[in-house]
């Protein structure tokens, strides 16, 4: 069984500048900077047969490259706790597309529909309630500006979690 997900990787001007704001909260587990990217689509656990029925679908996705803006950041919150700390992305119609091409892969690789709604976003933090306070972090790197990103492919990753937390690993790259 593979655990994989669709994302877009950040060129270093844009992940150097967030690694750099990776401080200031007691207890928040800190994303490293090859675990810097922009989800896609989650695909979870599949079998060997349903991840290549799904690279051949994601081999069909086109789409013309185009310009990202990360914009301020934010938080996501489970059961009215913040759970992980982000980096906005400004939505665009060509990432919307992107993303419903993706979608549309998956699903004819007999993946099941994303419940869940797009929010473009690069995770920053990991957090829980023993985290410390985040206001101050939240307000200090709440105009957060950087450097458009030209994306011009995407690539399916698999995730493999330990005691350490998530690795993940680049498994192929489709250019747009």
């Amino acid at each position: 069984m593979h655990r994989l997900f669709v994302a877009l990787r950040p060129p270093a001007e844009i992940r150097d500048p967030l690694v750099d704001t990776m401080e200031g909260v007691v207890g928040a587990r800190w994303q490293g900077d090859d675990q810097l990217h922009l989800t896609l689509r989650f695909v979870g656990e599949v079998d060997a047969a349903q991840t290549n029925d799904l690279v051949s679908a994601l081999q069909a996705v086109r789409a013309a490259p185009f310009t990202l803006r990360l914009r301020g950041v934010g938080t996501f919150e489970r059961k009215g706790r913040t759970n992980a700390l982000w980096a906005k992305v400004e939505e665009s119609e060509p990432l919307t597309i992107l993303h419903r091409r993706v979608e549309r892969a998956c699903r004819a690789a007999g993946l099941a529909p994303e419940t869940r709604r797009f929010v473009p976003h690069v995770t920053i933090a990991r957090v829980n309630a023993s985290t410390g306070p985040i206001g101050g972090w939240l307000a200090q790197h709440g105009r957060l500006t950087l450097p458009d990103w030209h994306v011009s492919r995407f690539h399916l990753y698999e995730s493999r979690l330990d005691a350490g937390g998530a690795h993940y690993e680049p498994l192929l790259e489709f250019a747009l």
